[in-house]
């Protein structure tokens, strides 16, 4: 069985630098096919025939493990990964305590002890593997309340810009607090000149106006690379206030904390080291597989104070306390799978510098691809990439309303060339073009690519 399973994997990575980078027209006849949709059988079909029912389940929808993916934040999806899992799930040991896999839980709190060790925190700090951003967020934002609020804490506060992740709300819900707990900082600046930074002025301002109105402040969310247009916040300024002010630092560093092994990333992302908790994921920036999210907090005692209480179970009195981590006493699961080796594996099997090659080569295709549209006619940029994402919009005559439109007709004919994918957003009600450099199988050629035809149709829409 493996021996087929294999055999598929090397045909679909065989054919990746030429598949399709989307579809989303999710054609009836795929939905549709009862042999996709049937329920399992009494008696069991051969692997070939389902495999190929995964094949075609596949095909619909987006394939961010191409080369020329550049839409959202890439998540590329390393191969040596992939057979981590499948040596973690075939062991299929349990490690959300340590004593009964200790040696595979050494292995992983050696990988989070590296992941802090590169951004700077001290040797208090710990954490977890997650299954990404959201949960890895909803943790710190928990440890953030129990740390500084305590069992009465409606009547806190946290802060962040309109560019954050949608997840920092979401987790604040889900944390229990009310809808207006979430203070919306102003940023900086216009939306063409690189304003998109928070106004370190304006949240000194909206946490004392929350004092002095009987509210209790308690946290600030920067980013370290935002989703939209990979904007880092001025976190040694953040860093300041929150010391002066006694708030919780979180860095929201799931896209762009990665780039902190880099010379170049670690001076832009100076400040994260000052941070109370960090959110990576390295299913970005590290180029796993989907489902890899990581949370570090500065003094892993709160992190444990947070998520495990005095009520023991019963079945668990007879597990030996070793000098590791037990991961369900740092976060909401009991029950996980082996998560590290999908991260120790590749580090180990390529090197670290291999991965802080890659990161360095996407920072230098950023910066070549900025370079190479910024005098395009009938097309704007924002400012310079701050890591590895380059925001644009259509210029020239016309209504703002026109010019969305336009930008939104320049990604059709771009995507629809069949070479790459990008996508847009909308920030302050205007729709942007994105290209994000994040897939460790994105080289030069392929950025040509995609530079030529955003060069091409941004004329060709610009008129004479």
């Amino acid at each position: 069985m493996a021996g087929q399973v294999v055999d598929y994997l090397s045909g679909v990575l065989a054919a990746l630098p030429d598949a399709p980078l989307a579809d989303l027209s999710y054609p009836h006849d795929v939905l549709a096919d009862p042999d996709l949709r049937r329920p399992p059988p009494e008696h069991g079909r051969p692997l070939a025939e389902l495999l190929a029912v995964v094949d075609r389940a596949a095909r619909p929808g987006l394939n961010p493990s191409s080369p020329g993916y550049f839409a959202f934040i890439p998540g590329s999806g390393l191969v040596s990964a992939g057979l981590a899992d499948l040596v973690a799930d075939v062991l299929n040991r349990y490690t959300g305590m340590a004593a009964p896999a200790p040696g595979l839980v050494a292995l992983e709190a050696d990988v989070l002890r590296w992941l802090a060790d590169g951004l700077g925190l001290p040797a208090t700090a710990g954490g977890l593997l997650t299954s990404g951003g959201s949960i890895a967020t909803l943790s710190a934002l928990i440890t953030a309340r129990h740390d500084r609020l305590g069992e009465d804490f409606l009547s806190g506060t946290l802060y962040a810009t309109d560019q954050v992740h949608h997840a920092v709300v979401k987790a604040a819900r889900l944390a229990g607090f009310p809808t207006g707990a979430v203070r919306i900082v102003p940023t900086a600046g216009g939306l063409h000149d690189g304003g998109l930074h928070m106004d370190v002025g304006a949240l000194a301002a909206a946490v004392a106006a929350d004092r002095a109105a009987g509210r209790t402040p308690f946290c600030v969310v920067g980013s370290a690379g935002t989703t939209n247009t990979g904007t880092v916040d001025p976190l040694p300024a953040i860093a300041d206030l929150c010391a002066r002010e006694g708030l919780w630092f979180h860095v929201d560093g799931a896209y762009g904390g990665a780039f902190a092994l880099t010379e170049r990333g670690s001076a832009r992302l100076r400040g994260i080291e000052r941070a109370d908790s960090v959110v990576l994921d390295p299913h970005k920036g590290l180029f796993l597989p989907f489902g890899t999210g990581a949370l570090l907090v500065r003094d892993v005692g709160a992190l444990r104070a947070a998520h495990s209480g005095d009520d023991e179970a019963g079945y668990l009195h007879d597990l030996d306390e070793l000098e590791l981590p037990d991961f369900a006493a740092l976060g909401p699961e009991l029950t996980r799978d082996t998560r590290g080796l999908r991260l120790w594996l590749p580090l180990h099997l390529h090197g670290v510098a291999a991965f802080r090659d890659a990161l360095d080569e996407k920072l230098d295709l950023a910066a070549a691809a900025y370079a190479s549209l910024r005098d395009v006619d009938g097309l704007t940029l924002l400012a310079p990439p701050e890591l590895s994402t380059i925001a644009f919009r259509c210029s020239g005559p016309g209504t703002p309303e026109e010019l969305d439109a336009r930008t939104a007709e320049l990604l059709r004919r771009v995507d629809a060339e069949g070479r790459v994918f990008l996508a847009s957003t909308r920030v302050r009600g205007r729709r942007l073009g994105r290209l994000c450099v994040l897939n460790h199988r994105t080289d030069r050629a392929r950025l040509d690519e995609a530079v030529s035809a955003l060069r091409r149709h941004a004329r060709d829409l610009a008129g004479p």
